[in-house]
C-alpha cells in the first residue's frame, strides 16, 4: 500500500493533533496566534511552545494564557527556528500525537483552518497564506529545480507567482518546498524520515525536509481553502550582508550540496561564492563577501546528513 493510500482517514476526529509553534521575543505576536489557536472550530489537542530563550515578555503571555492544551516548552539558549522546531516536534511525536501542525509565531489561521487541512488526503499538507489584506502571499515552490545548474535560484514557480488569488486555485496544488508556517505533517513521515535538522539554524530547513519527504515517498500539497494570515511582510530576502545573510547563503548551500541532482548542480555554490566577491565592491561590500565565503567553507562541512 503506497504511502498516500495509508494516509487516508476514514475519520479525522480520531486522529490526535499537535500544533508546534517557535517563538523568540515577538510576545506580541505570540499572543495574537495563540487567540487564533484557540478560536479554532476544530481544537488541537496540544499546543507545544518552545521559547527560544525569549528576553521580552513571552513567558508571561504563556503564564496567562488560557488556551486549553498549551505545553510552554522554555529553551535555555536560542536554537533557532530549526532547533526549535525540531524540539517542539520531538516532544510531540515522543507523545504520541498521530499529527503535528507546524507555525511560527507570526500568523494566524482562520477559525475553519485545521478542519480544512484535515479533510484533505494527505501526509504532508500547507495552510495558505495571505496577507492582513487578504492578498495571496504563499511563497511555497511548485518548482523546485535542484538540476538545472543555470537555475541560480532553485525556486523557479511559486504559488503567489502562479496564481492571481486565492480563488484562481485548484483545491489542492502539488508542492516541492514548504515553509514551517502551516505545514502539517503526519507520524509516518517522521518515522521516515526523521526529524528536522537543527543544524540549519534558520532558513532551509522546511525546504530540506520538505525534499527528504519528496524523495521518500511522500507528495506536499497546499490546501486552497485553508487560510492562514500571515502578520508580518516577507522583508528580509535581501539582508545578504547582515548575520542572516550568512545563514542564507550556507544553508542554500547545503541543499545543493546534499541534494543537487548532478555534478554541476552541486558544484553551483562555489560560483555563486565566486560571482558574490567579485561583485561585492558594487553590492554588499566586504561584509557579504565574508558571508558568503564563511558559507561556502561551512555549507560544505555540513553536506551529509546528521543521524537522525
Amino acid at each position: 500500500m503506497s504511502f498516500e493510500a495509508r494516509s487516508a482517514r476514514t475519520s479525522t476526529a480520531e486522529e490526535q493533533v499537535a500544533v508546534v509553534v517557535v517563538t523568540y521575543n515577538r510576545a506580541d505576536l505570540l499572543e495574537q496566534m495563540l487567540a487564533g489557536l484557540d478560536a479554532l472550530d476544530r481544537a488541537p489537542d496540544a499546543v507545544f511552545v518552545v521559547d527560544n530563550a525569549s528576553t521580552d515578555h513571552t513567558r508571561e503571555v504563556l503564564e496567562r494564557s488560557t488556551l486549553a492544551g498549551l505545553v510552554p516548552i522554555h529553551a535555555s539558549d536560542n536554537l533557532g527556528g530549526a532547533g526549535g522546531f525540531r524540539l517542539g516536534l520531538q516532544a510531540a511525536y515522543d507523545r504520541g500525537y498521530d499529527v503535528m501542525w507546524l507555525m511560527d509565531d507570526d500568523v494566524v489561521p482562520a477559525p475553519d483552518c485545521l478542519t480544512r487541512l484535515l479533510e484533505a488526503d494527505g501526509s504532508c499538507l500547507i495552510a495558505v497564506r495571505e496577507d492582513r489584506a487578504g492578498a495571496l502571499v504563499e511563497k511555497a515552490a511548485l518548482r523546485f529545480d535542484l538540476r538545472n545548474p543555470l537555475a541560480i535560484r532553485p525556486k523557479t514557480a511559486s504559488i503567489d507567482s502562479t496564481y492571481p488569488s486565492r480563488a484562481a486555485m485548484p483545491a489542492t496544488v502539488e508542492v516541492e518546498n514548504v515553509a514551517f508556517e502551516g505545514f502539517l505533517v503526519r507520524r509516518e513521515v517522521i518515522d521516515r524520515i526523521g526529524l528536522p535538522d537543527a543544524s540549519f539554524f534558520i532558513f532551509y530547513d522546511d525546504v530540506d525536509f520538505a525534499i527528504r519527504a519528496r524523495r521518500a515517498g511522500f507528495a506536499i500539497r497546499a490546501v486552497r481553502d485553508a487560510v492562514l494570515v500571515r502578520q508580518l511582510d516577507f522583508d528580509q530576502q535581501h539582508d545578504l550582508a547582515g548575520w542572516k545573510g550568512y545563514y542564507m547563503y550556507r544553508n542554500l548551500f547545503v541543499v545543493h550540496f546534499r541534494y543537487g541532482e548532478n555534478l554541476l548542480v552541486r558544484l553551483k555554490p562555489a560560483l555563486i561564492a565566486l560571482v558574490v566577491v567579485l561583485l561585492s565592491p558594487l553590492r554588499g561590500g566586504r561584509a557579504e563577501a565574508s558571508n558568503v565565503t564563511r558559507a561556502l567553507r561551512d555549507g560544505w562541512r555540513m553536506r551529509s546528513l546528521p543521524a537522525r
